[in-house]
């Protein structure tokens, strides 16, 4: 369903298992990301307002997934830590050029964010499955489920504001250019690392 074209290895699970401390702090700022990414969209492309109000939606779904993942932080004793930067968002973010057509950059950027929610939602499907703190799988599961709508709205958005071939070809292109990203990835406690 998702597309991917190269799953992730699922001996990343034991490396998460052995610094959970670390990939929720991780996760908590991917999910700062996410609400961020939406409250671009609607800065960037106002005069789209059924993604507008989408982007609400997920600003506010984004941030409240941020809390839940801060709890569960507080609960385990910790603190939030620090930010760090996602080498795969960085990596991934090259593919395609930078300007050109006002509809061509809002169609590159509801791709990267499509595919970063698959991304995010295959592993948090092996989280969901393989973690031995059962609580934490299942927190995991419910996410991955959200997850899945996210990327499947974003993809729908960019076929719909795009010409449908054109926009498929893309999707694969950059499909094949993130599986080459993550054969150098999957050695670290974080979502997409």
């Amino acid at each position: 369903m998702l597309g991917l074209k190269l799953p992730t290895d699922p001996r990343w699970v034991n490396i998460v298992e052995k610094n959970i401390d670390e990939i929720l702090t991780d996760h908590a700022f991917c999910e700062q990301k996410a609400a961020s990414t939406a409250i671009s969209l609607i800065v960037s492309f106002p005069e789209y307002p059924d993604l507008i109000q989408e982007m609400i939606a997920l600003s506010r779904e984004e941030m409240g997934h941020f809390k839940m993942v801060h709890d569960r932080i507080l609960k385990r004793g910790k603190t939030l830590g620090r930010y760090r930067k996602d080498e795969y968002v960085l990596k991934l973010l090259k593919f395609f050029p930078s300007g050109g057509k006002r509809t061509d950059q809002l169609i590159h950027r509801l791709l990267y964010a499509a595919l970063i929610e698959a991304r995010s939602c295959e592993r948090f499907r092996l989280l969901s499955e393989q973690l031995q703190d059962k609580d934490l799988a299942e927190f995991y599961r419910k996410l991955m489920i959200s997850e899945a709508g996210h990327y499947t709205m974003f993809l729908t958005f960019a076929r719909k504001y795009g010409n449908r071939e054109e926009v498929d070809k893309k999707w694969g292109d950059l499909l094949a250019y993130e599986a080459e990203i993550m054969k150098d990835l999957g050695t670290s406690e974080t979502v997409h690392g």
